[in-house]
Parts: C-alpha cells; structure tokens; sequence
C-alpha cells in the first residue's frame, strides 16, 4: 500500500511530514488532503492567513495540493 506525506501551510508556519499514512489510492489521499485544509483553515481564514497542503510520495515527489483562501470585499458603500 503507497505511503503518503502531507505538508502543511498555514500563513508562514510550515510543518513536514515526515511520517506519512498508508492509503489505498491517490484518491483517497486528496480527500484527506482536503479534509486536513479544511480543518486547519478554521483559525487560519477569519486571520486572513492560506492553509496549504501538499501531498508527496515516498519518494518525496508532489502529487497535489490542497489550498483554502477567503477573499473580503467591502463595497463602495461599506467603506463610505
């Protein structure tokens, strides 16, 4: 079964992978991914902060990349 190492990003912390998690698929990875960014974008968006995540193999290549960001735009009218 391929080993999967998730990166994490959130703003300018960085945390590595370095023991990674067994997964049948590639696809099954992505939905971790994705669940991972979803969660640790929680604190991270309303601190105007990216979460990241990058999902290598063993061989440390990049497989994908999950990333969350939150775009506020005031008006015209809210800024008057």
């Amino acid at each position: 079964m391929p080993r999967f190492y998730f990166d994490v990003s959130v703003g300018d912390d960085f945390t590595r992978d370095d023991v990674g998690f067994e997964y049948e698929s590639l696809a099954v990875a992505e939905y971790y991914a994705a669940r991972i960014a979803s969660e640790v974008s929680q604190d991270a968006l309303p601190k105007g902060l990216t979460s990241v995540v990058r999902v290598r193999d063993g061989d440390g290549f990049l497989l994908l990349t999950a990333e969350v960001t939150m775009t506020l735009r005031r008006t015209a009218r809210a800024l008057a």
